[in-house]
């Protein structure tokens, strides 16, 4: 499911499992984040079988972690992204069909998901 460079990434640092802290200052959407990052599996199983994974894969979307806050709005990568690209986080509550505004649905966390590294454990 995931592209190799960030399974790479994700085995380099052990990531499986691991939660991670963003602070509203450093979220590009302004909210701050609190994540646990998946591991292959369940972000095939978000894809697969949930929402807003099972639409927003067909735009190159794959799942990379699931809200801690108890919004469960699911944070992702791009495919079509360059390796390193953004994190971003889709609001499931606006993904409800292939017909979803993405302007509204989408946001920018992170400008490249090798900054995860900076939020572990803050």
């Amino acid at each position: 499911m995931w592209p190799p460079h960030f399974r790479a990434f994700v085995e380099q640092h052990q990531l499986a499992g691991v939660e991670v802290q963003i602070p509203q200052s450093d979220d590009l959407s302004g909210l701050g984040a609190l994540m646990e990052l998946y591991d292959e599996a369940a972000a095939t199983e978000e894809a697969c079988e949930f929402y807003p994974g099972l639409i927003v894969k067909e735009d190159g979307f794959v799942p990379i972690g699931q809200d801690l806050t108890g919004s469960g709005d699911p944070y992702f990568i791009n495919t079509r992204d360059d390796s390193a690209g953004p994190v971003y986080r889709i609001y499931h509550d606006s993904v409800a069909d292939r017909s979803y505004n993405s302007a509204d649905a989408i946001v920018t966390v992170l400008a490249s998901y090798e900054k995860l590294l900076s939020y572990i454990g803050t």
